[in-house]
């Protein structure tokens, strides 16, 4: 191991804004609004405020099987919130006070029903439309196991792995080995399951996959923090049998193009309000306008 300087932590500690790294302008040990900022509201039922993010891509790819399967209550606005500090808008607190994406606003009952965290929206949708979530036992219990399992990840993914990895402003080797490690170890836990069943759960493709596939699909397809060849991902031969079967499914396509902002401009929807959107409002054909 590299040689690292000396750090011994204060007995109580605060907060040095300077120190945020690639964040620092928006990171904060506080919650709560900065500014004041309505949120925007579309024509259909479901609202949705996200960034194409794994998290977010979560959702978008619900909502686009939900309508592949003919729900078509499941339509849906998808408004961008940039992570630049738009996420402290009034409006959005109001909907997510822990000001993540994605948030989403379901209008169309009598009362409008706020839903924050991406697992507790999946679930919210799967009840909702009674679809992507098994209603008999064992069935459904291996299901929620799933989906929990890669909540309970990712943050050793994104906020361990891919910040030391990718963001933080210098590199620590005992952070990126200790992250590395546990992600592999993840990983080759998706890839045993996979090697007995077609999908995560089992024989159904389920919330679960849509949860799992953005992050850890991401990842062996090479698209999460360029971390591919680092992590040999070409050992993980079940994931990504399942990464291509599920990355060849046209509303997997569709929900990871929704609010995208970065990539091939073609695969860029930066707002979705109708689904001729996706063959005439991507970035590339707004930018030629």
């Amino acid at each position: 191991m590299s040689e690292q300087s000396a750090y011994t932590p204060p007995k109580v500690w605060t907060w040095d804004k300077a120190n945020g790294g690639a964040f620092a302008s928006t990171n904060r040990p506080i919650a709560g609004a900065t500014h004041e900022k309505e949120l925007p509201v579309g024509k259909h039922p479901l609202q949705l405020y996200s960034l194409g993010t794994p998290n977010g891509v979560k959702v978008t790819i619900m909502l686009e099987e939900l309508l592949a399967a003919g729900h078509q209550g499941a339509e849906y606005d998808a408004w961008l919130i940039k992570i630049d500090g738009e996420q402290f808008g009034s409006g959005f607190v109001n909907v997510n006070p822990n000001s993540k994406i994605p948030a989403l606003v379901d209008r169309s009952g009598g009362k409008s029903v706020r839903v924050f965290e991406s697992g507790a929206i999946l679930t919210y949708l799967a009840e909702k439309f009674d679809a992507f979530l098994p209603t008999e036992q064992p069935a459904r219990a291996e299901t929620l196991s799933w989906l929990f399992w890669q909540m309970g990840s990712a943050p050793f993914v994104g906020g361990g792995f891919g910040h030391f990895y990718a963001y933080a402003p210098e590199k620590i080797e005992y952070a990126i080995n200790r992250y590395a490690m546990e992600t592999k170890r993840q990983l080759d836990v998706l890839d045993r399951r996979l090697a007995e069943n077609e999908y995560v759960a089992g024989s159904q493709y389920t919330i679960a996959d849509m949860a799992i596939w953005p992050w850890y699909g991401g990842m062996v397809k090479g698209w999460n923090y360029g971390a591919g060849e680092f992590l040999s991902v070409h050992e993980y031969k079940n994931v990504l049998r399942w990464a291509d079967q599920l990355h060849a499914r046209p509303a997997v396509k569709r929900g990871r193009m929704v609010n995208r902002v970065s990539g091939d401009p073609a695969g860029q929807l930066r707002e979705r309000h109708d689904a001729s959107d996706f063959e005439t409002k991507t970035q590339d054909k707004v930018a030629a306008e």
